[in-house]
């Protein structure tokens, strides 16, 4: 017995290390959602607000004339481009559960300190900004195709985030993972 839970160590440490960070990573994000949780005025958290913001910007840089509303009725922004509302910007687009989910990973397959903390925040940010490209994105195509919602924001903008992080995974895994420095040598 002893010898069969010796041979499956690596893989028993990989998924402590996962369910640790993701829990510890996602109690840390709720304590700050808590903050905002207001049932009646509807305020929606500071980094949501600012996700809305750059996908403002984002949309304004190419072209469109956009405005961002506060919802009256629930914790969203409303994403209003040339007069017409096409999307809401909720807590669960900024992101922060793909990134805790890409960091639980990452550091589950750690490498050295540095090289981990530095792949960490670099893919946070890729992450982030292909989140703002997709909510632009995505409002846009809302603007000329309404009736493609299921579509855009169901399958097609969730395949395309999720991509991106598969694929950081991977580069991960393969080329700076201590596994990856084991597996050159």
């Amino acid at each position: 017995m002893k010898k069969a839970l010796s041979s499956y160590r690596p893989f028993f440490t990989f998924l402590f290390r996962f369910f640790a960070t993701y829990a510890g990573l996602t109690i840390l994000y709720r304590l700050y959602l808590m903050a905002f949780d207001d049932q009646l005025t509807f305020e929606v958290d500071t980094m949501t607000q600012s996700v809305a913001y750059q996908v403002k910007m984002l949309l304004g840089w190419i072209g469109y004339n956009v405005v961002l509303e506060p919802h009256l009725t629930q914790a969203s922004i409303k994403v209003i481009l040339e007069g017409h509302y096409v999307s809401r910007i909720v807590e669960g687009c900024n992101a922060m559960s793909v990134m805790i989910l890409f960091t639980a990973f990452v550091i589950a397959f750690s490498g050295t300190f540095w090289r981990t903390l530095i792949f960490i925040l670099s893919g946070c940010l890729v992450i982030h900004l292909l989140n703002v490209t997709r909510i632009a994105l995505l409002s846009a195509a809302l603007l000329h195709f309404p009736d493609e919602e299921p579509l855009l924001h169901g399958v097609v903008f969730p395949l395309f985030i999720y991509g991106v992080v598969f694929g950081l995974w991977v580069t991960w895994v393969s080329s700076y993972s201590k596994y990856a420095t084991k597996k050159s040598e």
